[in-house]
């Protein structure tokens, strides 16, 4: 799947979504500010992304996510977190916004899902990619062989 570009009515781009060509991980960039709305669009595209690919890692980009998006929180745990469970979600490298709303946001929703699949938070892309190509194999190594 190419990369997707959803928009506001007034044309700014909130949301890329991209998948590694190789389906190691989906990058989700979310980009200013969200409403519950924007959230609701984003979250049902990764879904579908899901549905159509199933993809075990996650990489959430709130890097450029200005303001908090605390109104979207309940739909997230209720909703969006089973199905994307269901779906096959297992490792999620989070990005954190720079801005103190939107780790606020964050870090209430890490108490709410935190113990569903495994989170790991970052404050930049790279380091956050770098864990979700190595998580499975570490957990391969745990695994005694035969």
């Amino acid at each position: 799947m190419p990369k997707t570009e959803l928009k506001k009515p007034n044309g700014d781009v909130f949301l890329i979504a991209e998948r590694a060509p190789d389906n190691s991980y989906i990058h989700a960039q979310w980009i200013g500010i969200q409403t519950l709305d924007t959230v609701k669009q984003g979250g049902s595209l990764y879904i579908e992304m899901l549905e159509d690919q199933p993809c075990s890692r996650l990489l959430n980009n709130h890097k450029e996510l200005i303001g908090p998006w605390d109104i979207a929180q309940d739909w997230i745990v209720q909703y969006w977190t089973p199905k994307v469970m269901e779906l096959g979600l297992e490792y999620m490298g989070q990005v954190l916004a720079s801005g103190i709303y939107g780790k606020m946001s964050f870090h209430q929703l890490h108490q709410h899902i935190g113990d569903k699949f495994q989170i790991k938070m970052f404050e930049e892309v790279a380091p956050a990619l770098e864990w979700l190509l190595t998580v499975d194999s570490e957990k391969s190594h745990l695994t005694p062989t035969r």
